[in-house]
């Protein structure tokens, strides 16, 4: 062992890291080596150069021996720095939550000096419950040991480092700071962590905790808050949709979060910017969610905003966090509307009149009518032909296809593969309605088989018909949706449904396939996989599907006229085209998933793009811009991936990282055509406050890092568990002498020199 010039001990050897066997081994080859060499030398009568050579077998034999034995050149070196101890401290904006308690103990437990929080025994912030641990002469016991360093976290927004602002944060990503507290704090031995535990951003902290075991760094753990949130009612979400339409009830759903210890009644209110207001009673469940909605119609086009409020409680301490505003474009539009049909059944023929009569619908019909040279008919509704190119199909927002099929002259497989990319990449609804005819069997072989959210039955494609008039009964997911909404009461839309006429047909439908959703199953019809559905959804690519397995909605009519029958279906016109009528220009239509989404999650950017004669655009540079509230702007590219060019569909996704009304200016290069729209981010401004500490995801970082945890009262603890930690064990440096080339570069030269002295002697 050698001291250098700078201090730093160092202590160099040769190590051999041999077994029992190995060593056994060893001693038998260099006896049995030995024997040879000496009868052979006694054999040449003790020649000196017989002696010679004989000496190297022995030392050839020696040098295997020696690296059987496997020899390292082993150097220690201990660090000159102090280790290092970092202190990492969470400054987000949910530290903020009063609800940690405070102990005089805790005061007492800071040395002579130093700050251990505000005194006295009660309620204080998380952040105040540790702040002492931020405080350098806190840590005065430990500087002639470890290099103290102390950093707050938070995860804040994109962008402000550029602009020179300081905006609050927005979460707390616990992986980052302990993933890169190795590399920023040179010879770290330990880390201490004070946190609530609320971890929203980044990947999870026991990643982080893996590798930090490996390096054998352990994490003290200082957990604080309380893990039950505090008395609270906050908006948690406003899904409404983004767009309306004028004079057609606006539903408004909300979700409203309690936290109070019982059942609360509390009363919901909806203001719009134009200064009407509407009000709901509703039951609150204790440490819950409800969900409800209010209808709004909206009398005129233009911008609104929409505000959900529910008034203080008694026993909320959070009262700021009990309103939440969207924004809504109400708009009047003119919904492009084909219905496919066969023959002129009852369903169809009441469908027409209920579309050609709604001012917000243009409708065209095609009727594939057997014996009828010439399709069509004398209405200006009706067309001569199915749309047979992209560029007129992609005109219409909603299809209907009744009874038809493959079969009879009636529709093509490129009719169904156009269809497929309407509603895959342009955003259209598509409504199946089958038929006694038994038509749409043959659909299921074709591009559409893919659209169906059902499976049908090959064995019975005329369907079932019944004596006794058979009803819709409403799921869980159709009691709530906006599709079969007859009535805007809740209880009274489901008796509503209850008592419409019924129907003596349904189709040939086995089950619902998976990822489909089932609004209503028939009240008394089942089959192996249960109840038959009747009306059932799904989404595919940028669309929407609707199946509706009964031809009796016309029925709807007997004693109430229109009442319920239009509502329906324009309705669900509505439904399965607003997604289209988001943002459209001329050439441009851009499609956004989800409409509202939270901060944090991904959404995705679909855009439609022609070119100057109309015609989709194969390729080109296509961007939108987001410019989020604090004016921080992101590009995103958009490409065209696989056959979507075809169609002029342009993809690509984007993080948002805080909420609130974000511009949009989609582009493109190659036409210079520009689009506007707007995107509302759910969420507020920072972490919310008063939510539970999450002290179990600390306790686990502690136990993977072999550390421990220490309450915000107990400090004194963690400043003697830290001075009881050992030195870094020095960096070893294996030099391995038996696999290294100079071995084996050895090994070969002295062979070499023992065939040349053979030779040298007259033995080969």
């Amino acid at each position: 062992m050698t001291m250098q010039p700078d201090g730093v001990m160092i202590a160099n050897g040769l190590r051999f890291y041999w077994t029992p066997w190995s060593l056994g081994v060893s001693l038998v080859l260099l006896a049995v080596v030995a024997a040879v060499c000496l009868a052979g030398w006694w054999r040449s009568g003790f020649r000196a150069g017989y002696g010679l050579l004989e000496l190297l077998r022995f030392l050839i034999a020696a040098v295997v021996v020696f690296l059987l034995n496997q020899p390292e050149w082993v150097t220690e070196q201990r660090p000159s720095e102090k280790p290092s101890i970092a202190v990492l401290i969470d400054d987000s904006r949910s530290m903020d939550t009063l609800d940690a308690m405070q102990a005089d103990a805790q005061r007492d437990a800071a040395p002579q000096g130093g700050t251990g929080g505000t005194g006295g025994t009660g309620v204080v912030s998380r952040k105040q419950s540790v702040a002492a641990l931020s405080d350098a002469a806190f840590w005065k016991p430990l500087e002639e040991r470890f290099a103290i360093r102390i950093e707050p976290f938070s995860t804040t927004r994109e962008g402000a480092a550029s602009e020179g602002t300081s905006p609050p944060a927005v979460g707390t990503d616990l992986f980052g700071p302990l993933d890169t507290a190795a590399r920023r704090n040179p010879n770290l031995r330990a880390i201490v962590l004070a946190s609530d535990g609320d971890w929203n951003e980044g990947r999870p902290p026991v990643q982080a905790a893996t590798a930090l075991r490996l390096a054998g760094i352990p994490v003290l753990a200082v957990p604080t808050g309380s893990p039950t949130p505090l008395p609270d009612v906050t908006i948690a979400s406003l899904d409404c949709p983004v767009t309306g339409v004028v004079g057609k009830p606006f539903r408004v759903p909300f979700t409203i979060r309690s936290t109070l210890p019982r059942e609360q009644t509390v009363t919901a209110v909806v203001e719009t910017s134009d200064g009407q207001t509407f009000s709901k009673q509703l039951r609150l469940a204790s440490m819950g969610k409800t969900t409800d909605w209010i209808y709004w119609t909206p009398g005129a086009v233009g911008d609104y905003t929409v505000t959900v409020r529910v008034p203080p409680q008694p026993g909320e301490l959070l009262p700021d966090n009990n309103s939440r505003t969207a924004p809504v474009s109400i708009r009047q539009e003119k919904l492009r509307v084909l219905v496919v049909e066969s023959v002129p059944r009852w369903e169809y023929r009441y469908l027409r009149n209920a579309l050609s009569r709604d001012p917000g619908v243009e409708l065209s019909c095609l009727l594939f009518h057997k014996g009828v040279s010439k399709v069509g008919g004398g209405n200006k509704d009706y067309i001569k032909k199915f749309p047979g190119s992209l560029d007129e199909l992609s005109q219409f927002d909603v299809v209907f296809l009744g009874d038809v099929g493959l079969d009879d002259g009636h529709l093509t497989d490129e009719d169904c593969r156009l269809l497929k990319g309407l509603v895959e990449y342009q955003a259209s609804g598509l409504v199946f309605m089958p038929g006694w005819l038994g038509n749409e069997i043959s659909l299921a072989d074709s591009p559409l088989g893919d659209l169906l959210p059902v499976v049908l039955d090959a064995s019975r494609p005329e369907g079932t018909g019944t004596a006794l008039p058979g009803r819709f009964a409403l799921t869980d997911k159709g009691r709530s949706s906006l599709l079969t909404r007859l009535v805007d009461s809740a209880d009274e839309n489901v008796a509503v449904w209850e008592s419409l006429p019924g129907f003596q047909w349904y189709g040939p439908v086995l089950r619902a396939k998976a990822g489909s959703e089932v609004l209503a199953v028939h009240d008394a019809a089942a089959n192996d996989y249960g109840r038959i559905p009747l009306l059932v959804t799904r989404s595919f690519g940028a669309g929407k599907v609707l199946f509706m397995a009964t031809d009796g909605a016309w029925r709807w009519r007997k004693g109430v006229e229109d009442k319920y029958h239009y509502r329906f279906w324009g309705q669900v016109v509505r439904w399965m085209a607003y997604r289209r009528t988001m943002a459209k220009g001329e050439r441009m239509r851009l499609l956004f998933t989800p409409e509202q989404p939270e901060a944090g999650q991904e959404v995705s950017f679909d855009a439609n793009v022609s070119d100057a004669v109309g015609e989709p655009l194969q390729a080109g540079t296509v961007t939108v811009l987001v410019t989020a509230p604090s004016g921080a702007t992101e590009t995103v590219r958009l490409a065209a991936p696989g056959e979507q060019g075809s169609w002029g569909v342009f993809s690509g996704s984007w993080l948002p990282r805080e909420p609130g009304s974000h511009a949009l200016v989609l582009s493109c290069a190659e036409t210079g055509d520009r689009l506007e729209a707007s995107l509302f981010v759910q969420g507020v401004p920072g972490e919310a406050l008063g939510e539970a500490a999450r002290p179990d995801v600390l306790e686990e970082i502690a136990r993977l890092t072999q550390g421990s945890v220490a309450t915000p009262d107990s400090l004194q603890e963690l400043l003697l568990t830290l001075g009881k930690l050992p030195q870094n064990p020095p960096e070893v440096r294996r030099l391995r002498l038996w696999a290294h080339p100079a071995a084996l570069m050895t090994l070969v030269s002295l062979l070499g020199m023992f065939w040349v002295g053979r030779k040298w002697q007259g033995l080969i």
